[in-house]
Protein backbone atom coordinates (compact mmCIF):
# COMPACT_ATOMS: atom_id res chain seq x y z
CA UNK A 1 0.00 0.00 0.00
CA UNK A 2 1.08 3.46 -0.71
CA UNK A 3 -0.18 6.90 0.38
CA UNK A 4 0.54 9.77 -1.41
CA UNK A 5 -0.27 13.59 -0.43
CA UNK A 6 0.38 16.01 -2.40
CA UNK A 7 1.38 20.14 -1.91
CA UNK A 8 2.26 22.98 -3.19
CA UNK A 9 -0.94 24.19 -5.29
CA UNK A 10 -1.92 27.46 -5.05
CA UNK A 11 -2.83 30.78 -7.51
CA UNK A 12 -0.62 32.13 -9.74
CA UNK A 13 -0.64 34.50 -12.89
CA UNK A 14 0.31 33.65 -16.22
CA UNK A 15 3.71 33.22 -16.41
CA UNK A 16 4.47 32.41 -13.31
CA UNK A 17 5.95 28.97 -11.39
CA UNK A 18 4.92 26.90 -9.00
CA UNK A 19 6.49 23.33 -7.58
CA UNK A 20 4.12 20.29 -6.88
CA UNK A 21 5.36 17.83 -4.00
CA UNK A 22 4.52 14.55 -3.64
CA UNK A 23 5.03 12.49 -0.29
CA UNK A 24 4.92 8.70 -0.74
CA UNK A 25 5.10 6.25 2.28
CA UNK A 26 6.09 3.30 -0.16
CA UNK A 27 7.82 0.37 1.18
CA UNK A 28 11.77 1.18 1.45
CA UNK A 29 13.88 -0.05 -1.38
CA UNK A 30 10.78 -1.03 -3.34
CA UNK A 31 10.83 0.50 -6.95
CA UNK A 32 7.92 2.51 -7.83
CA UNK A 33 7.31 5.03 -10.63
CA UNK A 34 5.36 8.24 -10.14
CA UNK A 35 3.07 9.98 -12.59
CA UNK A 36 1.14 13.59 -12.88
CA UNK A 37 -2.32 13.76 -14.05
CA UNK A 38 -4.79 17.20 -14.14
CA UNK A 39 -8.22 17.21 -14.45
CA UNK A 40 -10.32 20.18 -15.16
CA UNK A 41 -13.83 20.43 -14.59
CA UNK A 42 -16.17 18.79 -16.85
CA UNK A 43 -13.20 17.02 -18.60
CA UNK A 44 -11.50 13.61 -18.14
CA UNK A 45 -8.39 13.19 -16.20
CA UNK A 46 -5.59 13.68 -18.48
CA UNK A 47 -1.07 12.60 -18.27
CA UNK A 48 1.34 15.52 -17.39
CA UNK A 49 4.24 13.56 -16.73
CA UNK A 50 6.11 10.47 -15.52
CA UNK A 51 9.47 9.09 -14.18
CA UNK A 52 10.94 6.24 -13.43
CA UNK A 53 11.88 4.61 -10.23
CA UNK A 54 15.84 5.54 -11.03
CA UNK A 55 14.70 8.83 -12.65
CA UNK A 56 16.07 8.32 -15.50
CA UNK A 57 13.37 7.86 -17.81
CA UNK A 58 10.64 10.81 -17.84
CA UNK A 59 7.57 11.29 -20.01
CA UNK A 60 5.20 14.26 -20.52
CA UNK A 61 2.51 15.05 -22.65
CA UNK A 62 3.03 17.81 -25.30
CA UNK A 63 1.52 20.47 -23.95
CA UNK A 64 3.77 20.71 -21.12
CA UNK A 65 7.39 19.68 -22.83
CA UNK A 66 9.47 22.45 -22.02
CA UNK A 67 7.58 24.06 -19.37
CA UNK A 68 7.05 21.20 -16.59
CA UNK A 69 10.26 19.02 -15.21
CA UNK A 70 9.27 16.29 -13.24
CA UNK A 71 11.72 15.04 -10.61
CA UNK A 72 11.83 12.39 -7.56
CA UNK A 73 14.37 11.98 -4.23
CA UNK A 74 14.07 8.46 -2.97
CA UNK A 75 15.91 9.32 -0.20
CA UNK A 76 12.62 11.41 1.00
CA UNK A 77 10.41 9.13 -1.09
CA UNK A 78 8.89 12.05 -2.54
CA UNK A 79 8.10 13.29 -6.00
CA UNK A 80 7.98 17.13 -7.46
CA UNK A 81 6.63 18.55 -10.72
CA UNK A 82 8.10 21.78 -11.53
CA UNK A 83 5.69 24.05 -13.27
CA UNK A 84 7.36 26.88 -15.07
CA UNK A 85 5.60 29.34 -17.90
CA UNK A 86 2.36 28.65 -16.34
CA UNK A 87 -0.76 29.24 -18.60
CA UNK A 88 -4.65 29.37 -17.65
CA UNK A 89 -5.04 26.57 -19.47
CA UNK A 90 -3.00 24.59 -16.88
CA UNK A 91 -5.49 25.36 -14.70
CA UNK A 92 -6.49 22.07 -12.84
CA UNK A 93 -6.52 19.75 -10.02
CA UNK A 94 -3.32 17.93 -9.80
CA UNK A 95 -3.02 14.18 -9.19
CA UNK A 96 0.24 12.61 -8.04
CA UNK A 97 -0.22 8.94 -8.58
CA UNK A 98 2.12 5.37 -8.40
CA UNK A 99 2.90 1.88 -9.49
CA UNK A 100 5.33 -0.77 -8.14
CA UNK A 101 7.36 -0.66 -11.13
CA UNK A 102 11.50 -0.82 -11.43
CA UNK A 103 11.37 -0.01 -15.28
CA UNK A 104 10.03 2.75 -16.87
CA UNK A 105 6.57 4.77 -16.20
CA UNK A 106 3.60 4.91 -17.45
CA UNK A 107 1.25 7.47 -19.29
CA UNK A 108 -2.00 5.39 -18.89
CA UNK A 109 -3.99 6.25 -15.80
CA UNK A 110 -5.50 2.89 -15.73
CA UNK A 111 -1.98 1.24 -15.16
CA UNK A 112 -1.62 3.40 -11.55
CA UNK A 113 -2.72 2.06 -8.40
CA UNK A 114 -2.51 4.10 -6.00
CA UNK A 115 -3.52 7.73 -5.77
CA UNK A 116 -3.40 11.27 -4.17
CA UNK A 117 -6.23 13.42 -3.12
CA UNK A 118 -5.36 15.81 -5.54
CA UNK A 119 -4.14 20.11 -5.19
CA UNK A 120 -5.59 22.86 -7.05
CA UNK A 121 -3.45 24.59 -9.26
CA UNK A 122 -5.29 27.91 -10.86
CA UNK A 123 -3.55 29.90 -12.83
CA UNK A 124 -4.40 34.00 -13.46
CA UNK A 125 -4.84 35.47 -16.91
Amino acid sequence: QVQLVESGGGLVQAGGSLRLSCAASARTYVAYALGWFRQCPGKEREFVAAISWSGGSTYYTDSVKGRFTISRDNAENTGYLQMDSLKPDDTAVYYCAAVYKSVGAPMRGPEYSYWGQGTQVTVSS
